[in-house]
């Protein structure tokens, strides 16, 4: 989810809706000359600028589709899929500043949240949510706890579907002069699926799957929290606590092993938050494949 539309859509809508009103008050070509008559730009003004605003408005306020580029929200989202999130969830913000203008929520232990990624705001991620402002949230052998309170897992047996698995790695250039084929990435991604674990979390009022892999340590901490005081990351890196700053989130990736979340760059300023993901309506694999429908249904 690397290009915000909306550095396209609100500049052209602005520009039209000018041409539009210069039109209504001052040119009148529209009136003097009669439909289909008038110049190219006051033409397309009266053509586009209609429906760009109300794209702009439902976009900016009310839903925005997104896609699913990679697997760091696996198994509860897959590379491919197209999600709408909801962009009132978290407080109405004016489309390029970003700035509140009402306050409408904030985001819950759990929920699938769309941010502008923070070492790079032009980039947008999705994680889940583990803490919130104030929150102390810590990881010890295997026990991922918010406020000394463990977040409520259970191992699951969970058959991932293999056409799913196959797209774990999306084919093509990893390296100069080298090369991943469809058929090397679904190897990659079935291989792998042979190590992985799922656990059944419960987080506020969401039920979700997380997945992890044998033997990484990824799932434990990151560069983030490494560079944290020594109390905070134990010296075999299996534990690890820390505690959230107000107006900050953490957040992690449900494919926990294969996530560049929370742990790696630190935390989400509220600021950055964009929507809440609520929906997939969509999944299309890579490559020339038509898109399905199969996967529609809300996020846990």
């Amino acid at each position: 989810m690397d290009f915000d539309f909306n550095l396209i859509l609100v500049p052209l809508t602005i520009g039209l809706g000018i041409i539009w009103l210069l039109d209504k008050l001052a040119f009148k070509q529209r009136k003097t000359r009669g439909r289909g008559q008038e110049s190219l730009l006051v033409r397309w003004a009266y053509d586009f600028f209609p429906v760009l605003a109300v794209v702009l408005i439902v976009r900016s306020f009310l839903i925005e589709p997104f896609n699913i580029p990679s697997s760091s929200m696996v198994p509860t989202l897959y590379t491919g899929d197209f999600i709408a999130v909801n962009k009132y969830a978290y407080g109405v913000r004016l489309p390029l500043t970003y700035n509140k203008v009402l306050d409408t929520g904030a985001p819950e232990h759990g929920d699938v949240a769309v941010f502008r990624y923070p070492e790079n705001p032009s980039i947008y991620y999705i994680k889940r949510v583990i803490g919130l402002p104030g929150d102390t949230v810590s990881y010890d052998q295997g026990t991922l706890a918010i406020n000394d309170v463990p977040v409520a897992t259970k191992s699951i047996d969970f058959d991932a579907n293999a056409e799913l698995t196959a797209q774990l790695y999306p084919p093509g250039q990893i390296a100069p002069g080298q090369v991943l084929t469809e058929e090397n990435a679904a190897a990659m991604g079935q291989q792998e699926e042979g190590e992985a674990q799922y656990f059944q979390e419960t987080q506020g009022e969401h039920e979700h799957l997380v997945r992890y892999l044998k033997g990484m340590n990824s799932s434990q901490y990151g560069p983030f929290l490494q560079q944290q005081s020594p109390e905070v990351v134990s010296s075999e890196g299996n534990e690890w606590r820390i505690t959230v700053p107000e107006g900050n989130y953490f957040v992690m990736g449900d494919n926990r092993d294969r996530s560049a979340d929370g742990r790696f760059w630190g935390f989400v300023p509220d600021e950055n938050l964009a929507g809440k993901a609520v929906y997939i309506w969509m999944h299309k694999p890579p490559g020339l494949n038509v898109p399905t429908f199969s996967r529609n249904g809300s996020i846990d």
